[in-house]
């Protein structure tokens, strides 16, 4: 099992869904990767729950606020950074905004949420008590993220000038290249991609481990989700599909390739 108690920067480090309806997703996700929740009264704000596996903290399962009412169910990502002020900073001259903070979490933590040039929504991090996902890269966890965008030197250039991220391209036979984010060590963190369609707003996605993905999206569909991109392989990085859950929210299922 891995178990992580500190991110690099610019490595993502916890992910969130919001939905509308809290209680149907805890009931998919549990149903679909054996998921518990920790309960957190938020007071005025709701109920915060986090995802747990295995004795470990996953991701947070969020209410939408005042103003999001009739918006589908999302995941985002929260991206590690050592000082969130600093790098918020240098958002706006890189080209992006600044929509929230940057703001304290109690003693959880330091946030912001900001916007990539290319429109992209993702969220910083700094840590405080708590570092993020604690367990990672396991079937029923986080294994892999990467944000989906049309301008992805633009992007390239953002998380660059932001948080010191690089880059790599990864030769995909047919399938072309494919980007590869890097840390400052350069250490693979994170992917970039073109929308596979027309109409894909530019995002973070999220790839859940599994240990059989078409085993994976029987079970989301009969949990009442639905098979987003039927099941298929990547040479040496291994089979993956795309699903959402019952309130519309869209990840990824993932089995690594075992050279991966």
């Amino acid at each position: 099992m891995a178990t992580f108690d500190h991110y690099d920067q610019g490595t993502p480090s916890w992910v969130e869904l919001v939905t509308p309806d809290q209680k149907g997703a805890q009931e998919f996700y549990t149903g679909l990767f054996g998921w518990g929740y920790d309960d957190n009264d938020m007071g005025d704000m709701g109920h915060y729950f986090i995802a747990t596996l295995d004795g470990g903290e996953i991701g947070g399962v969020s209410g939408q606020q005042p103003g999001m009412e009739g918006h589908p169910a999302y995941w985002g990502v929260y991206l590690a950074v050592d000082d969130v002020d600093a790098a918020s900073a240098k958002v706006e001259p890189a080209g992006g905004k600044v929509e929230a903070g940057p703001l304290d979490v109690n003693e959880n933590g330091r946030m912001a949420a900001i916007q990539d040039p290319t429109g992209a929504r993702v969220g910083l991090w700094q840590a405080g008590t708590t570092i993020g996902t604690q367990r990672a890269n396991q079937p029923g966890t986080p294994t892999w993220n990467e944000v989906v965008t049309a301008d992805i030197p633009g992007a390239v250039a953002f998380y660059g000038a932001v948080l010191g991220m690089g880059s790599e391209e990864m030769d995909m036979g047919e399938a072309g290249t494919y980007t590869v984010l890097t840390n400052a060590e350069g250490r693979q963190i994170g992917g970039a991609m073109n929308p596979p369609m027309e109409g894909v707003p530019p995002h973070w996605n999220i790839y859940f481990n599994v240990e059989d993905v078409d085993a994976s999206l029987a079970k989301v569909e009969e949990l009442g989700g639905k098979t987003v991109a039927p099941a298929f392989d990547v040479p040496g990085v291994g089979r993956m599909a795309m699903a959402a859950d019952p309130q519309g929210a869209s990840f990824w299922v993932m089995a690594a390739a075992e050279q991966a």
